[in-house]
């Protein structure tokens, strides 16, 4: 089987479906999880669904990606408008990186406009709630090599 790709979320996605579902929505990380994995399985790709509150994990992650991952899939959270961290361990992953936004962050508070992620992105997916999810493995699934 081809190497998976890496499905990373960042803080507080862990209380998704709990936080602020005005904004975000009423299904889990679970749910988005499920989702997921049937559709990976009709793409015949394999994933590795991870979440953490901790950058350095984050980090930790994006680098073991280099040898173990087609492709990643990041919603990094609020490290999207901070962490250079995140950006720089991207920039030393030879495959595509695709950044998912549940919410529109250009339409929220002016500091959520910016994205450090967005600068090593190959395609950003924002404001189509948890369905971003699925469109990004859409997308990389034409990405990355058969």
């Amino acid at each position: 089987m081809s190497k998976p790709i890496f499905v990373l979320n960042g803080p507080n996605l862990n209380l998704l479906g709990l936080r602020q579902p005005e904004i975000y929505g009423r299904e889990t990380l679970a749910d988005v999880e499920a989702s997921m994995t049937g559709l990976a399985a009709e793409l015949a790709l394999d994933l590795r669904f991870m979440q953490s509150n901790h950058e350095g994990q984050l980090v930790d992650w994006i680098q073991a990606a280099r040898n173990d991952a087609a492709g990643i899939i990041i919603n990094p959270g609020a490290y999207s408008h901070t962490s250079v961290a995140i950006l720089d361990a991207l920039n030393a992953f030879d495959g595509a990186v695709l950044e998912v936004h549940i919410s529109n962050i250009h339409k929220r508070e002016a500091f959520r406009h910016h994205s450090f992620v967005s600068a090593r992105a190959d395609g950003v997916i924002a404001g189509f709630g948890t369905q971003g999810y699925l469109l990004a493995l859409r997308r990389m699934a034409t990405l990355i090599p058969a």
